[in-house]
């Protein structure tokens, strides 16, 4: 499994990785630091799934968002923030996001996320 994990601070990366890194024995991580960065890799190996935050430098993860859904219509993003998904959640989804995590929840949902879209689609099962 090729995971892309696209955020601006190297410790929330790092943080994430760490995270999926026993989930996922065998997972091969690639890092991005802005969207261009996303666009780079996506263009440079397969991945299997996107895991990107809201709030970047340059372009926002949303506009990131809308280019990827274009691009690569069937990679799964998980759209990932420290904002509240009352403030943010139905509009990542409705952008075509498969799921949104907050950061401070990673830790207990976003493995469970990442194999339910990976075997059923959706985050939600």
């Amino acid at each position: 499994m090729n995971i892309l994990i696209a955020d601006d601070h190297a410790n929330v990366r790092r943080g994430l990785r760490e995270i999926l890194f026993d989930a996922f024995a065998g997972a091969h991580f690639s890092e991005a630091a802005n969207g261009e960065e996303v666009l780079t890799e996506l263009i440079k190996s397969r991945q299997d799934v996107l895991l990107l935050d809201i709030n970047m430098p340059g372009r926002s993860g949303m506009e990131v968002l809308k280019d990827v859904r274009i691009i690569y219509p069937f990679l799964p993003v998980i759209m990932v923030s420290v904002q509240p998904e009352s403030q943010y959640a139905a509009r990542c989804l409705l952008a075509g996001a498969a799921a949104y995590i907050n950061k401070n929840s990673a830790s207990e949902e976003l493995a469970p996320a990442i194999r339910n879209i990976m075997e059923h689609g959706t985050a939600i099962v």
